[in-house]
């Protein structure tokens, strides 16, 4: 399984974004309820998980900005 590419959530519409964000949040704590408990078989998942939450994160926080992702490509690249 691949991990999700950053463009499929700048796509997003902010309701959806903060439901997403909401949504892992959760998805996290069962994983680490059920590690706990001894009860998780497919431990890779936290790492799929904790990825997309940081894009989530990561686009939430530069709308807050104003911060255009184009933009920062741009003067990386010079």
């Amino acid at each position: 399984m691949a991990l999700p590419k950053i463009e499929d959530v700048r796509n997003l519409p902010d309701e959806e974004l903060a439901e997403e964000i909401l949504a892992l949040k959760r998805e996290l704590f069962q994983l680490r309820l059920e590690q706990a408990t001894r009860r998780l078989e497919k431990p890779h998942l936290f790492k799929h998980k904790k990825h997309r939450l940081s894009q989530l994160l990561t686009v939430e926080r530069e709308r807050q900005l104003g911060i255009s992702p184009t933009a920062t490509t741009k003067s990386e690249e010079e």
